[in-house]
Order: C-alpha cells, then sequence, then structure tokens
C-alpha cells in the first residue's frame, strides 16, 4: 500500500460518497438500459452498419454492468468490514483503506507462458481493480454507449414523426394508396433494422420520394372517384377520344406509308395501340362503378393518351420529311430561276449540278441527305459562275 492509511473519519466520509456514488450509476444505467436507441435495437435484430457498430456497444454495455457488480461488491465488503460505527483497529483501517483507495478486486488470472518466469516466479498474472479505476472505465464505456443510442433514437424520431401521417393516409385510402404501402413499410423495417446505414440526406430524399408518390397516387384516386360519379359520361368521353385516335391513326398511316415510298428512311415509330383494340375493351366494361370497372377505365383513358401521343408522333415525323423534299424541290426550282437571271444557266458545269439535283430528287425512295448536299452543290456553282456569292 503506497498510500497513507484512512483515519475513521475519512472512512466514513468515503464510504458514503462511494455509496450515494453508486445509488447514482445504479440509476443512470437504469435509465440507459430504457433508452427508446437501445429498446429498438434489442427489439428488431439490428443489421448494416447498425449492425457493425452495435456489436461494440453491446460489449461496452455488457462491461458497465459488470462494473457495477464490481464497485457494489467491493463496498458490500467495505460495509462489512467498517461493520458498526464503532473504533477500528490499525488492521480494519488498512483494509478499508485498501478497498476505498486501491485495487482490491480480482477479476483475472492470466497464466504467465513458462519461457517468461523466472525460475521462482510467479506462474500467473492476477488482475485486480478498484472503485476509481472501474467508475473511469464506466464513464468511458458509458458515453460510447449513450450516443450510440441517441443516434438510433434521433432517426427513429425522424422517420416515425414524418411516416405517421403517411401511413395514416395511406390507411384512410382503403387500398387506393396500395401503391405507397410498401415503399413506405420498407422504410419503416430499414428505420427499425439500420437505422445508422443511412447516407447523409438519405432519409430526406427517401421521405420527399415517398410523399410525392402518395401525392400522384392521391390525384389518381380523386380521378377515379370522379369517374366513378359518373361512368356513363366518362365512358362517352374515352369512345369520342377512341373516335379521333382512329382517324389520326389512319392518317398517320397513309402519311408515313407515301414518306417511306417517296423518301428513303428508318422506319417510322408505330401510331400506338390500335383504336380498334382499345373500343373492343371499352365494350366489355360493366355497367357498375365498382372498382375494377373504374380502374380498367382509367386505365383505358391513360392507354388511348398513350396511342394518340404516337400517332401524332407518327404523322408528324412523316410530315416532316415529306415537307423537306418539297422544300428542297422549291430550293432548286428557285436556284434555276437565278441562274436564268444571272445567265449563267447554259453553262457546262451548271447543267451539271442541275442534272444531278433533278435526277437525285426523281427517285423513288429519294435519298434526301444526297438531295440537301446536292441542291447546295448547285447553288455554289451558280455563284461561282457568276463571278460572286449566289
Amino acid at each position: 500500500m503506497s498510500w497513507p492509511i484512512l483515519g475513521v473519519v475519512e472512512i466514513d466520509r468515503e464510504l458514503a460518497a462511494r455509496t450515494a456514488e453508486l445509488t447514482k450509476v445504479t440509476t443512470t444505467l437504469l435509465e440507459l438500459d430504457r433508452h427508446p436507441g437501445l429498446v429498438l435495437v434489442r427489439q428488431y435484430a439490428p443489421e448494416g452498419e447498425t449492425a457493425r457498430r452495435w456489436a461494440a456497444v453491446d460489449k461496452a454495455l455488457g462491461e458497465l454492468w459488470e462494473g457495477l457488480g464490481r464497485v457494489r461488491a467491493i463496498l458490500s465488503e467495505a460495509e462489512a468490514v467498517r461493520g458498526g460505527r464503532g473504533r477500528l483497529d490499525d488492521r480494519a483501517r488498512a483494509r478499508l483503506t485498501e478497498l476505498l483507495r486501491g485495487r482490491s478486486h480480482e477479476v483475472a488470472r492470466i497464466p504467465i507462458p513458462l519461457a517468461q518466469r523466472g525460475l521462482t516466479g510467479p506462474g500467473e498474472t492476477v488482475v485486480t481493480v478498484g472503485i476509481a479505476d472501474t467508475l473511469d472505465r464506466m464513464r468511458g464505456a458509458f458515453g460510447f454507449v449513450a450516443q450510440f443510442a441517441d443516434e438510433v433514437e434521433a432517426v427513429d424520431r425522424q422517420v416515425l414523426g414524418a411516416l405517421a401521417p403517411l401511413q395514416q393516409q395511406v390507411e384512410q385510402a382503403h387500398g387506393a394508396l396500395d401503391a405507397a404501402a410498401e415503399p413506405l413499410a420498407a422504410l419503416l423495417r430499414r428505420a427499425g433494422t439500420d437505422p445508422l446505414g443511412f447516407a447523409d440526406g438519405e432519409i430526406t430524399t427517401a421521405l420527399a420520394s415517398l410523399t410525392a408518390l402518395i401525392d400522384t397516387e392521391s390525384d389518381r384516386h380523386a380521378e377515379h372517384l370522379a369517374l366513378a360519379a359518373d361512368l356513363p359520361g366518362a365512358v362517352t368521353a374515352v369512345r369520342t377520344r377512341l373516335t379521333e385516335l382512329d382517324e389520326l391513326q389512319r392518317d398517320a398511316d397513309d402519311t408515313a406509308a407515301t414518306a417511306e415510298h417517296k423518301i428513303a428512311t428508318a422506319a417510322l415509330p408505330a401510331g400506338g395501340e390500335p383504336a380498334t383494340r382499345l373500343r373492343t375493351e371499352l365494350d366489355t366494361l360493366g355497367a357498375e362503378p365498382t372498382r375494377p370497372t373504374v380502374e380498367h377505365l382509367f386505365a383505358l383513358r391513360v392507354r388511348t393518351a398513350d396511342a394518340l401521343a404516337k400517332a401524332t408522333l407518327r404523322k408528324d415525323l412523316a410530315r416532316g420529311l415529306l415537307d423537306r423534299r418539297a422544300e428542297l424541290r422549291g430550293r432548286l426550282t428557285s436556284y434555276r430561276a437565278k441562274a436564268s437571271r444571272l445567265g449563267v444557266a447554259e453553262d457546262r458545269d451548271v447543267l451539271a449540278a442541275d442534272r444531278i439535283a433533278a435526277g437525285l430528287l426523281g427517285r423513288t425512295p429519294c435519298d434526301l441527305g444526297a438531295i440537301t448536299r446536292a441542291v447546295a452543290d448547285y447553288r455554289s456553282i451558280i455563284g461561282e459562275k457568276a463571278g460572286r456569292t449566289a
């Protein structure tokens, strides 16, 4: 013992202080054990990053309770040695000083390899701890565990606080927002099993995406309700759109056929789902606004709109090719007039360029790229022969 033996007053004062400290530590550890973050990790088996960090935290938590047990055991022995509040002999005071200030509690015996022992040296190392160093280690472990628990709770609060109203909205929609149910459940599961696995900003992004999905599905649900409120009117509106689609698809097919005949081009995009097929499905709809009927009608509306867009694109592309061919023909006519006005129309090179451009334009199907270059060459030669830029 390297410190002076404590007096009776000092022993009683330190014993009382350490006992009060033990009570506070016990209360704090019980509070930590009930921390929402630790409760969550115990309730749902952790995964990913949370599981990786929990392994060390769980070990530290066990060491905290072991440390508490050691301090309690040391103080229990000290109380027993102190006995009543009478006088203490030197031997009792020395033992109490050792218990309160030293390292009197054995925690392990580590064998010493033969090669490291002396001939008469000990065969093992006895590891002992005391109240002070045990509490010091416990303070470090407590901060480590508490930080982990706070981080888990913060994520749980953030996710649950945001998802609670969204979950209520999905449940009250009676199936209309089913598309959002699985993403919502997946986010809840992840927040429960791996709350510390989210990257910076990932929760905010996921919540925004889920909110946008619910808003979209809510808008779609509102349309379903409107369709159900006037099913005959909605059917009539779709039938009218299908009539428009039928006419547009025929026009697009005719224009595309003309373009593909006159112009060398890759196959033009299809004009969408045939109006006849969609009309046949429309004719099979029931008269009652049941949910399957309304959903089928809504799907037909979407498919009709998609077909209209595709037929419009097909017609526009075909018409664009034909308009370009007509434009090039007009340019050639205009440049011929210009050549005559400048007096170079009968020039051999001008006539050759004219014949090339006209020949390309007369081919079926024609090559718009080649015609464009030939007309440009014709214009350039006119300029050269006239001595200036045409």
